[in-house]
């Protein structure tokens, strides 16, 4: 298996799901095809079915991962966004449709060459930083596509991409990666991730492929790894999976679950 397979075997990013009852928000995704899976985690839309009575604020939880985005009824209007340290809202209106690209850690500034941590907790317009990528998306992509379609159209553009590439991978940066992975995040970052790189130059390496510092990382990887779990409130208090992590108090965990989460445990998941 190779480093870029691991990424993807180790770790799964999730996004909750619309609340049950919202029938009017569609969430989809759709899974990535050979060739762009050790890239992309997956392709994605938030669509209203119909015009809202009330604007409606979408939630972004933590996952550790970059997003390309845009929206699907005027592609001029593409952005992407960063790694975030904690959850984010974003005013969406009473009707829209967007669609977006997952990448996993490491590949947008491994394919594009972009530093992460300029991305870092913001959302910008995608033109200034990736021209190309931008009009493509402005050119080739219609408001008439099915998702379905888009994604196909997505997959050739991003397999064209890497296949021009010759990649250059730091393996002590991804060995230091999939070590967090496979400890769920649960690790000292300062003694146990060494694979013959110091503090100074792990955390360069962290900042440009990742937009943060390893702990920073692994504390979003311990916080999906709960989600993963697909916990209920009931399950919570019974097994406290988050012992399992570090997490040595109740208190302690929630806070640390509602700063990635925007809400406590018990509300996520009533």
């Amino acid at each position: 298996m190779t480093v870029l397979q691991t990424i993807r075997h180790y770790y799964k990013p999730i996004q909750p799901a619309i609340k049950v009852g919202n029938e009017l928000i569609i969430y989809r995704e759709i899974q990535p095809e050979k060739g762009v899976e050790n890239f992309i985690y997956c392709f994605w839309q938030l669509r209203t079915e119909a015009i809202l009575e009330e604007p409606f604020l979408y939630r972004v939880v933590s996952d550790g991962c970059i997003d390309i985005f845009f929206n699907h009824k005027n592609p001029t209007e593409n952005y992407v966004m960063g790694f975030c340290r904690k959850y984010t809202e974003f005013p969406v209106g009473n009707e829209f449709d967007y669609i977006g690209i997952r990448f996993l850690p490491a590949a947008l500034p491994l394919l594009f060459g972009i530093d992460a941590k300029t991305l870092s907790n913001q959302d910008q317009e995608l033109k200034p930083l990736l021209p190309n990528f931008s009009n493509w998306i402005e050119t080739e992509l219609r408001a008439n596509q099915r998702f379905e379609i888009i994604a196909v159209l997505l997959t050739h553009k991003l397999k064209t991409i890497i296949e021009r590439q010759t990649f250059d991978l730091d393996i002590r940066f991804y060995n230091s990666l999939n070590l967090i992975f496979e400890k769920k995040g649960y690790l000292n970052t300062e003694t146990d991730l060494s694979n013959g790189l110091s503090s100074r130059q792990l955390r360069r390496l962290f900042n440009f492929y990742i937009g943060t510092s390893p702990k920073a990382f692994s504390n979003v990887v311990r916080f999906q790894h709960i989600l993963n779990a697909k916990p209920t409130r009931h399950s919570l208090k019974e097994s406290k999976c988050y012992y399992e992590v570090g997490f040595y108090d109740q208190a302690h965990f929630i806070k640390h679950f509602k700063t990635f989460y925007g809400v406590t445990p018990s509300e996520a998941f009533r």
